[in-house]
Order: structure tokens, then C-alpha cells, then sequence
């Protein structure tokens, strides 16, 4: 498992459209937004958060086709499918390296970038915890996504529209926390079902994944 991490790691990073894609878009979301909506200090403040989630949640699902389209289109899916090791494994394994290469990264640029938003310095630290409970929900969703559409040419737009539902309670959490810490309010609730959310993906959404790319390799 852990020299198929090492691989997809480097794969992702060799094949570009992860790492530096997912920084470049949430970098124009923060920069793009101050000068759409005007530099009035309050207004920024208020709707840091919901940008900064926004943000990070499109940048994430950027990079999603990619999770098996290479290994689809040179045969070692079928392979990894037919290996000694369960596929349930094999698909937390990939979205481990869709969060390292892209949920990990936006994570930590996130407190630079809400400078830009005039995010209030007490909610600097509940932005790097909530993007650290839920982005590797977005992962572990978006693998699910793409492993329903793998196979189909341009599948992209439809993997966009079968996972964007799905991300809105990772939205909705991970942003109220945000606002809440900023506000100097009670975050417990936000981040427990954040992490609810999380956890709960993490022990389901691999079976659910796996059984798909079963399906679609038939």
C-alpha cells in the first residue's frame, strides 16, 4: 500500500494538474474576489469564509479525473483490480494522494490567502482546523465520483455533477466554523459534525468505490 501511495504521488506530480492547478485556482479565487465584490474592509470579512471554503472545495474538484483516468487508460486498473490486495484498499490509497497532493497544500496556503480576504485573525486557526477536518472528506467523496464515471469520455462535467451535492454539508460546516471562530463563538458543533462527516465517508465511501469500479471494469 505504501509503494502504491509513493506511485500515485508521484504520478499526480509528474502528470501535473493537481498540486500547482489546485494553488494557482484557489490563489485567483482569493485574489479575483476582493475586486469583484470592492476592498470594503467588512464586507471582505464577512464572506471570507464562505469564499475561502468555496475556493478550496472548486479547487480540489479540479483534479478529481484524474484519480483513475491514468491508471484506466494504460490497463493498470485492471490490474490493481485483480491484485492479491482488497480494491477497497487500493481506492483509500488514492484519495490519500488526492488529498496529500492537493487538500494538504491548500490547507496550509489557506492562512496566507486569507489575508487577502481580511479574514479576522481569530479565525486563522479554526481555517486551517476546519480545512484539515474536511478537505479529506472532499477527497474521499470525490474518488467516489470518479470512480463512477471512470471509463467515460468526458466524464468530467458529469463527475462535477454528481459530487458537488454531495459536497455541500462539508461546505456548509467547514464554513460556519469559520465564521464562528472568527466571531469568537462556540466552534465545537461545526467541527464534531465536520468531523462526523469525515469519518463517516472514510469507513463507507471506499466499499461504495470500489463496487464501482468494479462495475465499470466489466
Amino acid at each position: 500500500m505504501i509503494a502504491l501511495l509513493i506511485r500515485d504521488l508521484r504520478l499526480a506530480l509528474r502528470a501535473g494538474g493537481g498540486f500547482g492547478l489546485g494553488l494557482a485556482f484557489f490563489l485567483l479565487v482569493a485574489v479575483l474576489v476582493p475586486l469583484g465584490v470592492g476592498p470594503e474592509s467588512a464586507t471582505l470579512a464577512k464572506i471570507a469564509p464562505g469564499i475561502l471554503w468555496v475556493g478550496a472545495l472548486l479547487a480540489c474538484l479540479l483534479s478529481l479525473d484524474r484519480i483513475f483516468a491514468l491508471d484506466y487508460e494504460d490497463g493498470s486498473l485492471d490490474l490493481l483490480a485483480t491484485a492479491p490486495i482488497p480494491l477497497e484498499g487500493v481506492v483509500a490509497v488514492k484519495a490519500a494522494a488526492h488529498w496529500i497532493v492537493t487538500g494538504l497544500p491548500l490547507t496550509l496556503i489557506s492562512p496566507l490567502l486569507a489575508l487577502l480576504l481580511n479574514l479576522p485573525p481569530a479565525g486563522y486557526g479554526w481555517l486551517l482546523a476546519s480545512l484539515a477536518l474536511g478537505t479529506p472528506a472532499l477527497s474521499v467523496i470525490g474518488t467516489f465520483g470518479a470512480a463512477l464515471t471512470v471509463g467515460l469520455k468526458r466524464g468530467g462535467l458529469l463527475l462535477s455533477l454528481l459530487v458537488l451535492p454531495l459536497y455541500v454539508p462539508t461546505l456548509v460546516f467547514g464554513a460556519e466554523a469559520v465564521r464562528r471562530g472568527a466571531e469568537g463563538m462556540s466552534v465545537a458543533t461545526p467541527l464534531l459534525l465536520l468531523a462526523g462527516i469525515t469519518a463517516g465517508v472514510a469507513a463507507l465511501l471506499p466499499f461504495a468505490s470500489a463496487a464501482a469500479v468494479r462495475i465499470n471494469l466489466r
